[in-house]
């Protein structure tokens, strides 16, 4: 669930929907959601046309994003498209295998960008071997763009070149560890370099877009199962790697991992310029202690300055508990302040962030990348 953000309609004291945008606020902070999509960040407001709800920019599932329109300008809109499949790769295992030397790094990165693009190119062509008939709800009904006019036997292989094909990519952290041996929230210099991967990621996506005609698009994978899959795999062929493959997860995308002690808005502010970057689906969650239900003034603070950044989806994690028992919903430790039962005695206290506390960098609820 999430709420649209936008100046003049919901944003600002006066605008006409202030109101919900203040109540979405006080929603967030006791329940975790809503989550917030911010359409005047600048790779967003490009596609707004005022009164056109097609044009304001959506995530779905958790964070994936479907805007430009590289094979009809003229359709970069919301409704009526998809991403037909994406493939992530395993940054830090490139990194780990270049021993430290970027020139290496960045050729097998290339040669994967590569090996990616050609599998998804793959895909594609057996998805545009279909016919109408294959999608009786998409074509038969008419929801994909320009496919009123299919027939049950016309191929959908034009109507199909709307959607999207995304490269994605998990663990920019681990990746400068293995490359640097500091992570991009702990160094300067290292956030540069960081950012000039992702960037350079993207250029490849913008080409690939160019030389083919379709919607080439970069995504920060959500990684839900990859963020475990991919580290396991990596500790058990290269060993156990401290700040690399020494933890349970890759940490998510380009986050700055959720156990290096850093302040909100600074952690905002590292990450809000590879929103620009990863055009197919972003977020940056911030983590909050304490019962934030009753600071919203605090909470709120976090959720302008993500739009002030230029984030274009972001979240905010905190404690959420629940006693099963009297229903009391906030902050439980051993004791529930309202009827004094301990954790235990009869039933344990229901965790409603106990996945955030684990994996804080991956949404809960979200089985989007199954």
């Amino acid at each position: 669930m999430r709420i649209f953000c936008k100046e003049g309609i919901n944003y600002n004291e006066g605008d006409p929907n202030y109101d919900l945008f203040k109540l979405a606020i006080r929603c967030s902070a006791k329940r975790l959601f809503p989550n917030f999509s911010f359409l005047d960040a600048p790779f967003n407001k490009k596609f707004y046309r005022e009164g056109d709800y097609n044009s304001e920019v959506a995530y779905m599932g958790c964070r994936t994003r479907v805007m430009a329109n590289n094979y009809d300008p003229t359709k970069a809109v919301v409704c009526g498209r998809g991403n037909l499949s994406f493939t992530s790769i395993n940054l830090p295992r490139l990194a780990i295998e270049s021993n430290r030397d970027f020139d290496v790094f960045y050729k097998k990165l290339d040669a994967m960008m590569d090996l990616v693009s050609r599998q998804l190119l793959h895909r594609f062509k057996i998805q545009c071997s279909k016919k109408g008939r294959n999608y009786p709800f998409l074509m038969g009904q008419g929801i994909w763009i320009d496919s009123d006019d299919l027939g049950p036997d016309d191929s959908v292989a034009e109507v199909l070149k709307h959607g999207t094909l995304s490269i994605g990519f998990i663990g920019l952290a681990e990746t400068m560890k293995a490359l640097t041996g500091r992570h991009h929230g702990e160094d300067e210099t290292v956030r540069e370099q960081a950012f000039a991967i992702i960037k350079h990621m993207r250029e490849v996506c913008d080409r690939k877009s160019a030389e083919t005609g379709l919607n080439f698009t970069l995504l920060a994978t959500p990684a839900e199962g990859l963020s475990g899959r991919f580290v396991k795999i990596d500790r058990e062929k290269y060993g156990k790697l401290p700040g690399i493959t020494d933890r349970d997860y890759y940490t998510n995308s380009f986050h700055v991992p959720v156990y290096y002690p850093i302040g909100a808005f600074e952690k905002i502010a590292i990450e809000a310029p590879y929103h620009d970057l990863t055009n197919a689906g972003h977020i940056s969650y911030v983590e909050l202690d304490g019962d934030t239900a009753k600071n919203p003034e605090a909470f709120e603070s976090v959720i302008r300055f993500m739009k002030e950044a230029g984030v274009g989806y972001g979240s905010v994690n905190h404690p959420v508990d629940r006693d099963p028992v009297c229903g009391y919903t906030g902050v439980i430790d051993d004791v529930c302040p309202r009827c004094g039962r301990r954790e235990g005695e009869p039933v344990t206290i229901e965790r409603l962030n106990e996945l955030r506390m684990r994996f804080p960098s991956v949404p809960v609820p979200c089985d989007c990348n199954r």
